[in-house]
């Protein structure tokens, strides 16, 4: 990824730094010149942590040990500021493995969040591929802006990030057949399938990240309807770690269990008709109508189906203009700390 920070060397000013105390809490700090970092227990100098190597143990003021090391990509995007949920390195993970994200390849990614599967994305195309992001809200894009900006050095250049409609905007983006994977992470994936489908390069993967199991129905019913996919297939991750000491060997009393749904498929050939799977007969084809049945008590009279599919029907917690304004803020503060480049003007008008 370009502008990617060291990942190796001694600290300089700059860097990020997880620092890890005596009881195994976590600090994440940007060293800065006269900078210190303060606990209850005591302060440690930036300029105590600056030219010591990866991976060095730092005292603080009343002798207490610290562990002192650049965070992995998986930390940086658990401590980032976040304007919108992200996706889940364990998601994230699964998703550059079950789509296949390799060096050089053209990724559309929709909707871009707080910008955490942008940097697994960044990271898996290499400097050759490009990510094209799209995000509805211009306040999450800023924020993902200044993570990615913040993690890289500066925005990198095989980076686009478009606000607007997927449906209205990828068109006009990336040309009809030239895009070798999508990547939909937003509420309604199933009314972007046609224009994924018009993008995506025979043979070329589509991949969408779902909260709810109605939500994973649907998107699988619209994928096969439109008869452009190979069949769609369903999973979820569950990670659950392990206490290990000498013989106290024994299951982690909590485990990072549901976050959401993955559905692939596959890009067919203009022209294929897919061989029928032998299934179980079901009690009827899916239909818009559906939703009313799920969701009877949330639709306002006479009002569309879609309407009802809203962050907070399907269980995220929205957060008000004024949270987001600030998140904003600290995403391009984020971004100044580490000397990154915005280069959208969101330098200037940082302080405001």
């Amino acid at each position: 990824m370009h502008g990617t920070p060291e990942v190796r060397g001694p600290f300089v000013y700059g860097d990020r730094v997880q620092l890890t105390g005596p009881k195994a809490r976590i600090n994440t700090i940007t060293l800065i010149e006269g900078g210190e970092f303060h606990s209850h227990r005591g302060i440690i100098p930036h300029a105590d942590i600056v030219g010591l190597p990866d991976a060095s143990v730092v005292t603080n003021s009343s002798g207490e040990e610290y562990l002192a090391l650049r965070p992995l990509l998986s930390d940086f995007v658990m401590s980032m500021p976040r304007g919108a949920a992200i996706v889940y390195p364990k998601d994230a993970a699964q998703i550059l493995s079950l789509a296949d994200i390799f060096p050089g390849a053209r990724v559309v990614e929709a909707g871009v969040g707080s910008g955490a599967l942008s940097l697994h994305l960044l990271r898996g195309i290499g400097e050759a591929g490009e990510l094209f992001s799209f995000e509805r809200r211009d306040e999450f894009a800023d924020v993902a802006r200044g993570n990615v900006a913040a993690f890289a050095g500066s925005l990198p250049a095989n980076w686009t990030v478009t606000v607007g409609d997927l449906q209205e905007t990828l068109p006009g983006t990336c040309a009809a057949g030239t895009i070798d994977r999508v990547v939909l992470d937003m509420l309604v994936p199933w009314e972007c399938v046609d224009v994924a489908a018009d993008a995506l390069a025979p043979g070329g993967v589509l991949i969408c990240y779902v909260a709810t199991v109605t939500q994973l129905s649907r998107t699988a019913e619209q994928i096969r309807r439109s008869g452009r996919f190979t069949h769609p297939q369903s999973n979820e991750t569950m990670v659950r770690g392990w206490h290990v000491e000498g013989l106290a060997v024994r299951p982690d009393h909590r485990m990072v269990a549901h976050t959401g749904f993955l559905i692939t498929a596959r890009r067919l050939a203009d022209g294929t008709v897919l061989p029928e799977l032998k299934r179980r007969a079901s009690k009827g084809e899916f239909t818009d109508e559906d939703l009313g049945t799920w969701l009877p008590d949330l639709a306002p009279d006479g009002a569309p189906s879609e309407e009802v599919w809203t962050p907070e029907v399907v269980g995220e917690r929205g957060k008000s203009d004024k949270v987001l304004r600030k998140k904003v803020r600290e995403a391009r503060r984020f971004a100044r700390e580490r000397g990154a480049e915005l280069g959208d003007g969101s330098n200037a008008d940082a302080a405001n």
